[in-house]
C-alpha cells in the first residue's frame, strides 16, 4: 500500500467553540449566548477533512497539545485515513482553541488561543510529509513555519497553495512576499486579497506576475472569482445558512480536489462552491461534509 498522499495541509488543528448571539456587546457590557457547541476545527484540519471526504488522500501537520492525543478528534482523523504522523505534539500546552461568535446578521468575531501552535516557530518543516505529497496547502499558522515549509515544498517541486486567512496580519511584508512568490495558487476572501494587494502595492495582475498563476477570491453570497489570464466569476449556491464558519476552508478543499484531478478552472470553482454550500447548512466546520457524489449532484442542479 502506497504511503503517498495527494494533499498535505499545514497549519492549525483546533477545538472550536461555535457561539450564536443576537448581537455583539459593546465594550464594558455583555450579551446572552443563544447557543454554543464545541466542535472540531482549525483551517488546515478543515481542509484535510473535507478533502479526504471528497476522496483525496490527505495528510495533516499541526501543532497540538497533549489533550489532542487519544481524543475523539484524533480518532475521527484516523477514521478518515488522514495521515497525521508528523503532527507536532507539545505536552505542556493545550491544543489551539477558537471561540467564534456569530450574530443574527451572520457577521462574525473570533478569538483564537494559539496554545501549542506557538511552537510552530521553533519547529522544522515536515520534510517527510512534504516529500510524500503531490500538493501542499499552507493554511493559517505561523508565518515563519509556513515560509520554511513552503520553501521546502518548492524545492521538492510540489504544487503550493497559500491561504493566510485570519493570520494575514501576522505576516511581515517580506514574509508575505516570500510565501506568495513560491505559491501556485493564492486563496483569500475579498477582504484578505485587498489587504494583500495594499500591503504589497500590487494589482491582481502584479500578484500573478510575481508568484501564483491563479488567484482565487471568495465573496460570500456573491460567489467567487478565479483570476488567471481572464477572470472567471462563479455564483454561490445559496442555501439556508445555519453557520458560515468553515465555508472558506471547504471551498479551498473542493477547489484543490477538482484541480488536482485535472478539472478546468470553471469546474473547480463550481465544485468548490457546491462543497461550501453543504458546510453552511450545519453548525461547525466538519459537521455536514459532503462526498463527491453529493457535490456533483448539487452542481448539476445549479448549473443545468
Amino acid at each position: 500500500m502506497s504511503n503517498k498522499t495527494d494533499l498535505l495541509a499545514i497549519g492549525h488543528t483546533a477545538f472550536d467553540y461555535i457561539i450564536q448571539v443576537k448581537e455583539f456587546p459593546l465594550p464594558n457590557s455583555s450579551t446572552s449566548i443563544n447557543k454554543m457547541q464545541t466542535l472540531y476545527g482549525g483551517a488546515a484540519a478543515n481542509v484535510a477533512v473535507v478533502a479526504s471526504n471528497l476522496s483525496l488522500k490527505s495528510s495533516l501537520v499541526s501543532a497540538v497539545g497533549k489533550d489532542f492525543i487519544g481524543s475523539e478528534y484524533q480518532n475521527n482523523l484516523k477514521n478518515l485515513s488522514i495521515n497525521c504522523e508528523d503532527m507536532i505534539v507539545i505536552n505542556d500546552e493545550k491544543t489551539p482553541t477558537a471561540f467564534v461568535l456569530t450574530d443574527l446578521n451572520n457577521d462574525q468575531i473570533s478569538y483564537f488561543y494559539w496554545g501549542a501552535a506557538s511552537e510552530f516557530k521553533n519547529s522544522e518543516p515536515p520534510y517527510k510529509s512534504i516529500e510524500k505529497a503531490s500538493a501542499v496547502h499552507l493554511a493559517t499558522g505561523d508565518p515563519g513555519f509556513n515560509r520554511r515549509s513552503g520553501e521546502a515544498a518548492h524545492d521538492a517541486g510540489k504544487l503550493i497553495s497559500f491561504d493566510p486567512g485570519q493570520d494575514l496580519h501576522m505576516y511581515s511584508k517580506s514574509e508575505l512576499e516570500s510565501v506568495i512568490k513560491i505559491s501556485d495558487i493564492l486563496f483569500g476572501n475579498h477582504h484578505e486579497i485587498k489587504r494583500i494587494q495594499e500591503s504589497l502595492n500590487m494589482t491582481i495582475d502584479d500578484l500573478r506576475d510575481f508568484g501564483p498563476d491563479i488567484v482565487v477570491t471568495t465573496h460570500g453570497e456573491d460567489g467567487s472569482s478565479i483570476c488567471t489570464d481572464d477572470e472567471i466569476r462563479i455564483e454561490a449556491i445559496i442555501k439556508d445558512t445555519v453557520d458560515p464558519t468553515g465555508a472558506g476552508d471547504s471551498y479551498r478543499a473542493g477547489f484543490l480536489n477538482a484541480y488536482l484531478k485535472g478539472e478546468d478552472l470553471e469546474i473547480c470553482g463550481k465544485y468548490a462552491s457546491s462543497v461550501a454550500s453543504f458546510i453552511v447548512e450545519a453548525e461547525g466546520c466538519q459537521t455536514n461534509v459532503p462526498n463527491d457524489g453529493m457535490v456533483r449532484k448539487r452542481m448539476e442542479d445549479m448549473w443545468k
